[in-house]
């Protein structure tokens, strides 16, 4: 399992990733789309809506199951990934690049000294 540098994961298998401009990128591992198989739908919150760290902002379905989608960080939805409404098949052909799912401008981007560096989340993968 390739984990790319630059992204922190919870351990719900969301990964959260600061861009330049500071806001905070998030979608979910390879390790989690593996696990659902085939995404057929996914639901996601208005720009401009509040997201809490480590509560709820979303839901991916799959062919196997549909799955809740946790907040890495606290802050204001600035960008949604809408080209997961026609193609929800990108989450598990790149998770980590067209399959982004939102992006956050942060309340406390402190919350990301929590979360889980690849070498970590790689440990706590192969545990599961």
């Amino acid at each position: 399992m390739q984990i790319p540098e630059g992204y922190l994961f919870t351990d719900e298998h969301e990964w959260a990733r600061q861009e330049d401009d500071g806001t905070i990128t998030i979608g979910i591992s390879w390790h989690a789309q593996d696990l659902l198989g085939d995404i057929v739908y996914v639901e996601l919150p208005e720009e401009g809506e509040a997201v809490d760290a480590g509560e709820e902002f979303g839901v991916v379905e799959s062919v196997k199951a549909a799955s809740d989608l946790y907040s890495p960080v606290s802050g204001k939805v600035v960008e949604v990934n809408h080209g997961l409404d026609d193609a929800p098949e990108s989450v598990n052909e790149g998770p980590y690049k067209q399959g982004w799912m939102i992006r956050v401008e942060p309340s406390d981007v402190t919350e990301l000294e929590e979360l889980m560096d690849p070498e970590e989340y790689a440990s706590f993968v192969s545990q599961e």
